[in-house]
């Protein structure tokens, strides 16, 4: 188990906690009036998450979770032979989609994994840019985990039991865009000038998540292709704030139009493994996957694909030193299983936080992140200062 030694030492100085001031106040659908919206301070004491990618592409699993982008529009030949060598000339990829089929996936079961990590949140992916829905969503006809494959609603199985369970935050990812879906082809090829794909299925997608499951989180994704106008992003984020079930509790990213990363929304994303490395002024997020090279489960992934222990507690340091939260990515395999690999990394991440927790949880950036000469000693504040010292290896 990684040794790490954090030491507290005593200053005295006072913590403002970020608390959410709960009213009558009405959000605006500009971003002026949406931003100005304080962050629930349960976010920001949380500092740790897991990120769950799962979907119809953990079928193939062989390259990414954009299996499907990158075999029928990039042609990558990789993709291309695969398909070739080991599948009939005709198959699509919504063939994969009854192979989906979750068998061993319990959610009691993964509760108990999440909880032994030490998260205080996680975040299902309830539907990747392949447009196949977690949920039995009544605006994805015949493609969804309940009509197709796993015959079950997944996100509610496991919204259950995270709540059932554990304290953890229960929260989801949502992709604004389908790749393959006729509505937004041809929105996208009128130049976004039309919306009727997302005034028939994104939007509705998303109230119906909201409304049905409470989430704690909406990670939004799939926005880059155009800008918020299309998304209709702003009203969708009024009514969360004004008028939504969670109203006061919930918390958004930043990824709701290609003009908006980095700038707008509750806390930021900007870009994958974001890690500014210095203080930001606007609470921000460090998603990760563990492995490499995909956010979905691969079958050919080698050990040497994996962060190390000592890679990744590096990380949380890093990133809760400079004032950041973490979302750490495993992906299950097609048949709902947690592999060993990712199991173990959780329940080590978590015995390191059963010790070095006080450093972490509710934490503040200090004076200064970290000893510039060494690079191995990051700081954190709350009553004292939290010295973390990583061993150099």
């Amino acid at each position: 188990m990684e040794k790490t030694i954090t030491l507290s030492v005593v200053l005295t100085f006072f913590v403002v906690t970020n608390i959410l001031n709960v009213s009558c106040f009405k959000y605006e659908p500009n971003w002026e009036s949406l931003d100005s919206r304080p962050l629930p301070s349960w976010y920001d004491e949380a500092k740790i998450g897991i990120f769950i990618t799962w979907g119809v592409f953990s079928v193939p699993s062989f390259g990414t979770e954009w299996f499907w982008w990158t075999w029928k529009e990039v042609k990558n030949p990789a993709l291309v032979d695969f398909m070739k060598k080991n599948y009939r000339p005709d198959f699509t990829y919504p063939d994969f989609a009854p192979q989906f089929t979750a068998e061993f996936f319990n959610a009691n079961e993964w509760a108990e994994i999440l909880k032994s990590s030490g998260a205080k949140y996680v975040v299902l992916v309830s539907k990747h840019h392949e447009g196949f829905p977690l949920w039995p969503s009544n605006y994805s006809w015949n493609w969804n985990a309940m009509d197709v494959g796993p015959n079950r609603d997944i996100v509610g199985e496991l919204a259950k039991a995270v709540r059932s369970k554990t304290d953890i935050h229960f929260g989801m990812y949502h992709s604004l865009l389908e790749w393959f879906n006729p509505l937004y082809i041809q929105d996208r090829e009128n130049g976004f000038k039309t919306q009727d794909f997302v005034r028939t299925k994104t939007m509705p997608e998303l109230y119906e998540l909201v409304n049905r499951y409470e989430p704690d989180i909406i990670w939004s994704d799939g926005d880059w292709t155009t800008t918020d106008v299309y998304w209709n992003a702003t009203n969708f984020l009024a009514w969360l704030y004004n008028e939504s079930p969670v109203k006061d509790k919930v918390c958004v990213n930043d990824r709701w139009g290609s003009n908006i990363r980095c700038k707008h929304g509750g806390f930021l994303n900007c870009n994958d493994k974001y890690n500014p490395g210095v203080l930001n002024k606007k609470k921000w997020e460090n998603c990760m996957e563990m492995d490499r090279y995909s956010w979905g489960y691969r079958r050919n992934a080698r050990l040497a694909d994996y962060f190390s222990m000592h890679e990744l507690l590096s990380e949380v340091a890093e990133t809760v030193s400079t004032g950041g939260n973490i979302l750490i990515n495993i992906g299950p395999t097609k048949d709902g299983m947690i592999i060993p690999i990712y199991q173990e990394r959780l329940k080590q991440l978590g015995s390191w936080l059963g010790v070095n927790g006080e450093a972490i949880y509710g934490s503040k950036p200090w004076s200064h992140q970290n000893d510039t000469i060494t690079k191995n000693i990051w700081y954190t504040s709350q009553i004292a200062v939290n010295v973390i010292i990583f061993p150099l290896i």
